[in-house]
């Protein structure tokens, strides 16, 4: 099959006219502005945010641009990735017509995006290791099919997912494959960036919440080719990144190594809470990680999960979703917070902790 753009996108956002904002008709500089209808007398806060932002992020583009290896033209800046993987579903499908594809367990925002846009889900597991059916996603693709989400690291199984089979689904699929990054920076596979100069349909999530630490900002990124990321401004809203969440994620690339130095303390965590747990007889398997979680499987998940909310600690009850039977999602957190985990769970093991407590 050959990938089109041009026959994949929906009639109606070909026609689409974006609204033209006041600051993407006037890019220059000027002495005083009177276009946008803002508050020319500033803000009690800071004097900078009474003036609407660069809808665009130039300057945030063009940084990632050049740490990316890519163009700017194949950058996009959204509110969070979250925003990216709505915009696809409704650039791409057409409401009560077409699909997507998606390979839980996995990230849930998919089908949620999906669902609101009323386009329809089809579904083939992961094996049961984790990894990719390739002949069965194959299987499942139709002509109505046009996005097939794929996370690497998967959430919430932390594994990466085989880079040769994503790259021969995407050379062979006629639509757009999406693969979500949110937690490359914590893996020793490389992204995928890179290819999507060869293969025009391949679209690159990525975010500044988990290396970066910045997950209260709302920053996401997507890279693809130019086109498709002429067709994301297009669609997004006018102002999707505020002026306050473009400076301090321009501000944090300044202090790359800091953020690096970050990632390598929570690998170091994560392996050292992994055979921590391990030697836990509460504890019947953990799996491989590529990410800042281990998905952990327990003899009594919901019991440990309601005891530790009785001990003010939080993890993700994940024993609901296919394949994870058993399994709570446990965040790599700070030497302090895995201690206290550990400690509370070795009480809850030794049959010391008041029992009455847990629901």
């Amino acid at each position: 099959m050959v990938f089109e753009l041009e026959k994949i996108v929906r009639e109606n956002i070909k026609r689409l006219v974006p609204y033209s904002s006041a600051r993407r008709e006037h890019t220059g500089n000027a002495r005083v502005f009177l276009d946008a209808n803002e508050n020319s007398f500033g803000s009690p806060l800071a004097e900078s945010y009474n003036r609407y932002p660069d809808p665009v992020q130039t300057e945030l583009r063009e940084r990632v641009a050049a740490l990316s290896g890519i163009c700017p033209s194949e950058v996009f800046v959204g509110n969070g990735s979250d925003e990216a993987i709505d915009l696809l579903v409704r650039i791409f499908c057409r409401p009560g017509v077409d699909d997507i594809l998606v390979c839980p367990p996995t990230y849930g925002m998919y089908e949620v995006a999906a669902g609101i846009n009323d386009v329809g889900v089809k579904r083939v597991n992961l094996t049961s290791d984790f990894e990719l059916d390739q002949a069965a996603v194959f299987a499942g693709l139709s002509e109505n099919t046009k996005l097939l989400f794929l996370c690497s690291p998967n959430n919430p199984t932390g594994n990466v997912m085989c880079r040769e089979a994503v790259l021969e689904i995407a050379e062979k699929f006629s639509g757009i494959v999406v693969v979500d990054e949110a937690y490359i920076h914590f893996s020793s596979q490389t992204s995928l960036t890179a290819e999507i100069k060869r293969l025009s349909n391949l679209v690159i999530l990525q975010t500044f919440s988990k290396a970066y630490g910045l997950a209260g900002l709302r920053v996401g990124l997507a890279f693809a080719n130019a086109e498709i990321i002429t067709l994301l401004d297009k669609v997004k809203s006018p102002y999707n990144v505020s002026q306050a969440s473009q400076q301090f994620v321009l501000d944090a690339l300044d202090k790359k190594s800091e953020v690096d130095h970050t990632v390598a303390q929570i690998i170091r965590e994560r392996d050292a809470l992994a055979d921590a747990l391990r030697r836990l007889s509460v504890v019947t398997q953990i799996y491989p990680s590529e990410a800042n979680f281990l998905l952990t499987k327990f003899t009594d998940p919901i019991t440990v999960y309601n005891y530790l909310l009785g001990e003010q600690i939080v993890v993700r009850n994940r024993s609901n979703l296919q394949l994870c039977d058993g399994c709570l999602r446990i965040t790599v957190g700070t030497p302090d917070e895995n201690d206290a985990l550990l400690r509370a769970l070795k009480k809850y093991e030794s049959g010391t902790y008041e029992k009455s407590t847990v629901h």
